[in-house]
């Protein structure tokens, strides 16, 4: 009794199986990821005098759910949720009185400054428009991601440290605590550049310069996001 033909048929089963298998999980294939993300974070509009100094850092984790709308199910939109903590060192000095907040320039005669940072804690919603040229069975590929991100702010903190005291404001009420900004996540494989721009302001309208000029400053946010399936 020969076997090869039996053998030949039998190979082709189950080739036509693992097809058929590939065919279904195609039809279910999406890119849900968790993701995390480490931004250099930057001040746009501060007011005259103002500067950065030191690194200010963010860090962001999340998960983002995938929803395919094209029948290659290579263009989809993400839903997500997430948590983000972000500094910022510059020389901007927030103190608290009886009458409300004072924002100023840190005078130039300190010389034993050790710390001033602005602080805060985000949960954050991202939106994004997602095309990837990857398949089922691609686990690396080039992606754009643009898209939109939201969040509130949980806790909000400033801190001015010399060697002779500190002065902590927590909670600052003038803070804007819900804020949004565009997003951007690019790339190829695992690491990828992302960045966000903020298009509304850090605090509202009642945060005044030397009790003058509006303190009209935004977020930008610009460093690397890794996905994990």
């Amino acid at each position: 009794m020969k076997l090869t033909p039996y053998l030949f048929l039998f190979f082709n089963l189950c080739v036509n199986a693992q097809i058929d298998s590939l065919k279904i999980e195609d039809t279910k294939y999406r890119e849900d990821q968790f993701y995390i993300s480490v931004t250099y974070n930057l001040l746009e509009n501060k007011p005259m005098d103002i500067s950065q100094d030191g690194f200010s850092t963010g860090f962001h984790l999340g998960f983002i759910r995938d929803f395919p709308i094209n029948k290659n199910r290579n263009i989809a939109i993400g839903i997500g949720a997430g948590l983000s903590s972000n500094s910022y060192n510059q020389n901007m000095q927030i103190v608290e009185n009886d009458t409300g907040y004072l924002y100023s320039q840190i005078d130039e005669t300190v010389t034993n400054l050790k710390k001033n940072k602005f602080t805060n804690y985000l949960v954050e919603l991202p939106i994004e428009l997602r095309w990837r040229n990857s398949t089922v069975t691609r686990n690396k590929f080039w992606r754009i991601y643009p898209g939109f991100k939201l969040g509130y702010v949980l806790y909000n903190s400033s801190r001015f440290e010399t060697d002779t005291g500190s002065i902590k404001v927590s909670q600052n009420a003038q803070v804007n605590n819900l804020q949004y900004g565009a997003t951007l996540s690019m790339g190829y494989g695992t690491w990828n550049f992302h960045c966000y721009y903020g298009l509304n302001k850090i605090f509202n309208e009642k945060a005044r310069f030397n009790n003058i000029s509006a303190v009209d400053m935004q977020f930008i946010k610009i460093g690397v996001v890794f996905y994990i399936l």
